[in-house]
């Protein structure tokens, strides 16, 4: 066995593991990449994954990946970076246990990023909220129980991994109503739920029954909902949602359209990127102002709020000798 394998199975299970307690999505994510990129290099070398040294994962050898990625399996820049990310992270952790692959490390470690086009957020409207939730059938127990996840998730702007974990008793509906979640990179947090949301998840839980630790919103029997079926059912509602709203159809609507649909009702009721920032859980506020350039409305206030120039037009002209000495140079 060469000292890849060895170095890759620590870098699991102490660097991600113990070290820096990352989340089961990440660790997922990170094991998926270098499946993906063992079995590319071992197909390139002619060896077996578990023989591949770290010499040759070069940046030669890396950069062929990513282009694989790009153009074989047609990934998006965006999941291009991604992997790259979880590369460059992998790569950080030999520099340090393998001195002697140092040249190899740090080539690698300089394949950039790919530069991506960031494009405006989509987000719904009222009346699509609306028309979304009304498409839920309340008439049947799993039309109510995605009647309440959706809204929900709209209210809060929980994210995906973050709805299908909690349970009965990470909702507060006392004093103070919240409820509880543990986040991207290990945060806690607690997001308010304003009344009509509380009247809702009052009347579920009183359907729902259960133990504490039980799913808040589980399947028929009574297992947790995956990422997968949550957005299978969001589908579902929103074709019969776009019969009444058909401004629903010409959108592409996922579980995390309805993240950001509650950060711009935030923006729009007039609070602060930083604390809509505070409330998704971001860690950087240059993830929360995607969302000002989505609304043209702050744009427009912020127009009108500018007063017209009243300067007069020419040539600036120092009005003393020792100023316009300082000026030319």
């Amino acid at each position: 066995m060469s000292a890849l394998a060895p170095a890759l199975q620590s870098y699991f299970t102490q660097r991600l593991v113990a070290q820096r307690a990352a989340s089961p999505n990440t660790i997922a994510a990170y094991r998926t990449t270098f499946s993906l990129l063992l079995r590319f290099a071992a197909q390139r070398v002619g060896k077996a994954p578990s023989k591949l040294d770290i010499g040759e994962l070069d940046a030669p050898l890396i950069a062929a990946f990513l282009d694989h990625l790009e153009h074989d399996r047609h990934n998006r820049p965006a999941t291009r970076n991604n992997r790259l990310a979880a590369i460059h992270s992998l790569f950080g952790y030999l520099a340090l246990h393998h001195p002697e692959h140092a040249a190899t490390v740090q080539r690698v470690l300089a394949v950039p990023p790919k530069r991506t086009d960031r494009k405006l957020v989509t987000y719904l409207t009222e009346p699509e909220v609306d028309a979304l939730l009304d498409a839920c059938d309340k008439t049947t127990w799993t039309g109510r129980r995605d009647h309440a996840m959706l809204a929900l998730t709209i209210q809060t702007g929980l994210r995906i991994s973050e709805l299908a974990g909690l349970t009965r008793q990470d909702v507060t509906l006392t004093t103070g109503a919240n409820v509880h979640t543990i986040g991207k990179g290990r945060k806690e947090r607690r997001t308010p739920l304003v009344p009509p949301i509380r009247t809702v998840l009052k009347a579920w839980l009183d359907e729902r029954g259960g133990a504490p630790n039980d799913p808040l919103f589980p399947t028929s029997t009574g297992r947790r909902l995956s990422r997968d079926a949550i957005e299978h059912r969001l589908t579902r509602h929103l074709r019969r949602a776009a019969g009444n709203c058909p401004s629903l159809a010409t959108k592409h609507v996922t579980m995390h359209t309805l993240r950001h649909t509650a950060a711009m009702r935030l923006l729009l009721a007039g609070n602060d990127i930083t604390v809509i920032a505070l409330w998704l859980g971001h860690e950087q506020l240059s993830t929360t102002n995607i969302y000002l350039h989505a609304d043209l409305s702050h744009k427009q206030r912020a127009i009108d709020r500018t007063k017209p120039l009243t300067a007069r037009p020419g040539r600036y002209q120092p009005d003393d000798t020792l100023i316009a000495f300082l000026e030319s140079l």
